[in-house]
């Protein structure tokens, strides 16, 4: 498929091969030969919030695949307030989970919880966001991000046809006008996404084939606290104020996630006087219902699709391997470091989405019915 091909011309050497394994799990609920009894071990799932549909489609789907076979869960959801998170997994660790899975709100900030989940011989997998700062962290398991922010911006130069459909330069295109958005800095992937996307569209920022007339070129300037979708409207607003009230023409935004997507589309159309085909390229991450809604209607250009469902039977993969005393499958072994140890991880593989192909990717493969983004 063309947007395959583009995305292995930019990042060939970043690709993975997803392999597909069985690994089985341990806990203390262990039966002779390392076997895991299922229905005597509690897994803890800590999901950073339910304002995004996202992480309540990550969090049922990590349930539900537990229960399968046949473990018991307590899963919670923080609504982005670290002590609430803090204090869910004390009360999981209370009941006596074997294992937690744990999508953190920030990833520096379980460092004591997780110490004492080391105390009572608790597995801990960080799921999708790093976390860091402690020793306490035994696997990781997300996409890889560096390659999701190198998509990003690789839709981008595609939808200003700077780039061809098969990712080759075109020559004598733009200049072009664009604006940069990053994710919360509290979340480890943020930074992977900024610098796969930076380092991509450099080439053509230093060429000048992109301009930024805000000047916000730097992470810290970027950067939206939580994720935030009302946080990002607000700065795109004071962009358009500051920087295009003269009249110049914004071409397209770098946004690395659909719920800040659609904050900068309602400033675009509330203050930046653009409507319909007339906004810029606008990217997005995650494939959320109202993006793909966004993207038919020819508003949001592109999103990045992480098929959660894999991410998810990956985590449980690796809980169900601990608890029998096994070794989780890994592909990763020396880019997630923690600032304590480097943690080894299972990186999946992200695909990215427009108008073209959300059918494939996102219908036929059963993620979405056709009614669900209509």
């Amino acid at each position: 498929m063309k947007i395959r091909k583009l995305v292995g011309a930019i990042a060939v050497a970043l690709a993975l091969t997803v392999g597909a394994t069985g690994c089985g799990t341990r806990g203390g609920a262990a039966e002779s030969g390392g076997t895991a009894n299922p229905s005597q071990s509690l897994v803890g799932i800590s999901m950073p919030t339910q304002t995004s549909e996202r992480w309540i489609a990550d969090g049922n789907n990590v349930e539900k695949s537990l229960k399968e076979l046949g473990y018991k869960t307590d899963l919670q959801f923080a609504n982005d307030d670290i002590p609430t998170q803090v204090s869910q997994i004390e009360n999981m660790l209370t009941k006596g989970v074997k294992a937690l899975i744990i999508a953190a709100i920030d990833g520096t900030t379980l460092t004591d919880v997780l110490a004492k989940a080391k105390e009572q011989d608790v597995k801990v997998i960080a799921y999708d966001r790093l976390i860091n700062g402690t020793p306490n962290v035994d696997y990781y398991t997300t996409f890889d991000n560096y390659t999701v922010g190198v998509q990003q911006a690789t839709s981008l130069l595609t939808g200003l046809g700077l780039l061809d459909a098969q990712g080759k330069k075109v020559d004598g295109v733009g200049p072009f006008n664009v604006e940069l958005f990053a994710g919360s800095p509290d979340d480890n992937n943020a930074n992977f996404f900024w610098t796969g996307a930076m380092d991509t569209l450099k080439p053509f920022l230093d060429a000048g084939a992109l301009k930024v007339p805000s000047g916000q070129t730097k992470f810290e300037q970027a950067a939206i606290l939580r994720w935030q979708a009302p946080v990002a409207q607000k700065r795109m607003e004071d962009i358009l104020t500051a920087a295009y009230s003269s009249g110049q023409k914004l071409d397209g935004v770098l946004s690395p996630y659909d719920g800040l997507s659609i904050g900068i589309i309602s400033a675009l159309t509330s203050t930046g006087g653009y409507s319909g085909g007339n906004l810029p390229v606008v990217t997005g991450q995650d494939a959320e219902k109202g993006s793909v809604k966004s993207i038919i209607a020819g508003e949001q250009y592109s999103t990045i699709f992480k098929d959660t469902r894999e991410l998810g039977k990956r985590a449980v993969k690796m809980v169900d391997a601990v608890l029998k005393n096994e070794e989780p499958e890994t592909n990763d072994t020396t880019t997630y470091d923690n600032k304590v140890k480097v943690v080894p991880a299972y990186l999946l593989e992200s695909v990215i989405i427009t108008k073209d192909n959300y059918k494939q990717e996102l219908i036929d493969s059963g993620y979405y019915t056709e009614a669900d983004v209509k």
